[in-house]
């Protein structure tokens, strides 16, 4: 593990050069145990695949002292100390109106489109972290048998809640933005909702189902979405 200033408000507290569920762990345990313990001065914590940026209030405490309290925390930071992860299950309609890249996709991995909606439905998928837009999870987890590198021409607008696939990750478009990901599909909720008492739906360490569905229940579910009568699945 080491510190990087980042600028004169921030530390990055980097634990390993690689992305892994170990590593990630370790960063959503530190994210955990300094918002457990009131580190003194923290204003936000960042979590990423290998790091966990800090900002703090420099008159509140100074960078060597933060670093020194991190470091005293660090020893902690494992599953033991994390709550149970949460267990969501997404609703998918594999239409190919709506995912707009499924057949194209199916054809680069030559595979039948309903086997690759097989594959990737039956996957569980871990969220490393939320960024790049509101609500966007970063998961990984995915078929090594349906790894696709992401589109060579991005598109510059990807509707959202599209759900994308691209190298080793899947990922669903929290609003609407640029993306490189393979569209296979959408999922009728919403991953950000600014209006909600909850704005943003997923969370780091959740692990993720998407469960398949037909184009008439993806509409009946965004009607309910719509009027906030809709409730995910978690468990």
């Amino acid at each position: 593990m080491r510190f990087l200033p980042a600028g004169d408000l921030a530390v990055s507290v980097e634990f390993a050069e690689e992305i892994s569920v170990e590593v990630n762990t370790r960063v959503r345990a530190l994210e955990f145990l300094i918002r457990q313990k009131g580190l003194t001065g923290v204003l936000e914590t960042v979590p990423t695949f290998r790091s966990l940026l800090v900002y703090y209030d420099p008159h509140a405490v100074g960078y060597e002292a933060l670093c020194e309290a991190i470091a005293e925390l660090a020893p902690q930071a494992s599953t033991t100390v994390l709550p149970p992860a949460r267990a969501v299950e997404l609703p998918c309609c594999y239409d190919t109106e709506l995912g707009l890249d499924l057949e194209a996709a199916a054809e680069r991995l030559r595979l039948p489109v309903d086997e690759l909606v097989r594959l990737h439905s039956a996957a569980e998928y871990l969220v490393y972290f939320i960024g790049f837009t509101p609500g966007l999870p970063y998961m990984a987890g995915m078929p090594e048998r349906i790894h696709l590198p992401r589109l060579e021409t991005p598109r510059t607008k990807v509707p959202a809640q599209s759900v994308g696939i691209g190298a080793t990750q899947c990922c669903i478009y929290s609003v609407e933005s640029p993306g490189g990901y393979w569209i296979l599909g959408k999922t009728p909720l919403r991953l950000y909702d600014p209006e909600a008492p909850d704005p943003v739906l997923l969370r780091p360490g959740d692990r993720v189902r998407f469960r398949p569905i037909d184009r008439a229940e993806y509409e009946r579910i965004a009607a309910q979405v719509e009027a906030r009568t809709f409730r995910p699945v978690i468990a």
